[in-house]
């Protein structure tokens, strides 16, 4: 025989003969120790609680009006713009001017001119800057142009409250100097 198959003899006798020493002794001690854990455990399974009785709800609102109707939200609204006590509202008719599209606070006055005897300011919005005058229109909620001084710009806004109804509002623009 080869020395390698001297090894391969010497390794399977040295695994039968570590097989021989698991006898059945072992198995049969385990066996018994859970035979007897099985015997002495106790099983404790606890009461279910009885089951809430059921009580139906019975809805009463399903002949009642539907808050959510469209008609009745109409006749509400309504009754609350003839309410209004004051008749004071923008004229929503009227054509929208080019500084309109822009709030007030995305627009800064730049300058001012003097012209025939009408005094103009000089508004950027957007890259572009726009003459405006007393009476032009400006920002988004319905400004107006009441005063134009060589630092500012005045606008009455109008504005509706909490309450629905149409409120004036101040607002002004500063000239914005460029620093050098």
């Amino acid at each position: 025989m080869t020395i390698s198959r001297i090894g391969y003899v010497f390794s399977v006798g040295a695994l039968l003969s570590g097989l021989a020493g698991c006898s059945d002794g072992g198995v049969q001690e385990v066996k018994q120790w859970m035979d007897e854990v099985k015997r002495e455990t106790k099983v404790v399974i606890p009461k279910l609680s009885e089951p809430k009785k059921f009580i139906p709800f019975i809805y009463s609102g399903k002949t009642a009006v539907d808050p959510y109707n469209p008609s009745k939200m109409a006749v509400a609204f309504a009754k609350l713009q003839s309410n209004s006590a004051s008749g004071f509202k923008p004229d929503l008719e009227r054509r929208r001017e080019a500084l309109e599209s822009y709030p007030l606070d995305s627009m800064t006055m730049v300058g001012t001119l003097q012209k025939t005897g009408l005094s103009y300011a000089l508004v950027q919005a957007d890259k572009t800057i726009y003459r405006v005058k007393v009476g032009n229109y400006i920002g988004q909620n319905f400004g107006m142009i009441t005063k134009i001084d060589d630092t500012e710009v005045d606008i009455k806004e109008i504005v509706q409250d909490a309450a629905g109804d149409w409120v004036e509002r101040k607002a002004k623009l500063e000239l914005q100097e460029t620093k050098k």
